[in-house]
């Protein structure tokens, strides 16, 4: 079986409407499991206090604000490539569930940062290249909107999206290229040392598998409603040509 099968409209709906059960359930267990873990059945941190505890909201959200930019870079490459349709609408569907999660991450950042650097925002390397991504999001939400032919639309929103890309690398590495920022390291790492107490490691696991497995329902739920939307509308034009 080839993956390109999947690039069929009536293929990919009916293999998403057998699975997305399964991602919601998934993603509902795991998030409540994870939170609720994290929450309220771990300790505080001896530097942090309580306020450690938003990490099982902004890491998983700042991964998946990044990851999905990265998933949308490669749905429109095969757009560009291959043109087809069911790619550059997948990208199209993600973007918005990129804007909440990118938006989520800044807000649960503020959050930390308030009692922790005692200001709710600083021009650190990472949080700049993290507020023009969701610049960026915007951006490509609103040309999408903007342009009436959705081919000339997935053409121009594939090319911002090759440009964001810089702000998305950016945003996951701009600790590494500044050490002087406020920002602190990766909160996971393989370096024993750098890396996070078990106590709080396996919980925020849990919330990451769960951000990671509803950010892959609510893409294939949208995308699913971008294909049927575009079939209304192809309808819509026939009726009126026919007329």
């Amino acid at each position: 079986m080839s993956l390109w099968e999947y690039a069929n409209p009536k293929k990919f709906l009916a293999t998403s409407e057998r699975v997305l059960p399964f991602f919601w359930v998934s993603a509902g267990l795991c998030l409540v499991v994870g939170l609720v873990w994290g929450f309220f059945f771990t300790p505080d941190d001896f530097r942090q206090g309580s306020t450690v505890k938003i990490i099982y909201l902004h890491v998983p959200s700042a991964m998946m604000a990044i990851n999905a930019w990265v998933m949308m870079l490669l749905a429109s490459l095969i757009w560009l490539i291959r043109r087809h349709h069911v790619s550059a609408l997948a990208a199209r569907a993600a973007a918005p569930v990129g804007v909440v999660m990118t938006l989520i991450a800044l807000v649960t950042g503020a959050i930390w940062g308030q009692p922790m650097w005692g200001t709710w925002w600083a021009w650190d390397p990472r949080l700049t290249s993290f507020l023009i991504l969701f610049l960026f999001y915007l951006g490509y939400v609103a040309l999408w909107e903007a342009i009436e032919n959705p081919d000339t639309a997935a053409d121009l929103t594939s090319v911002l999206c090759l440009v964001g890309s810089v702000f998305a690398v950016l945003s996951r590495y701009a600790v590494n290229f500044w050490n002087q920022g406020l920002h602190q390291g990766a909160t996971l790492s393989l370096d024993k040392e750098e890396n996070i107490s078990d106590v709080f490691y396996f919980p925020l696991l849990v919330c990451i598998a769960g951000f990671v497995l509803l950010f892959i329902a609510l893409v294939l739920y949208r995308t699913g409603t971008e294909i049927r939307a575009r079939r209304i509308k192809a309808l819509r034009l026939r009726e009126r040509a026919a007329a």
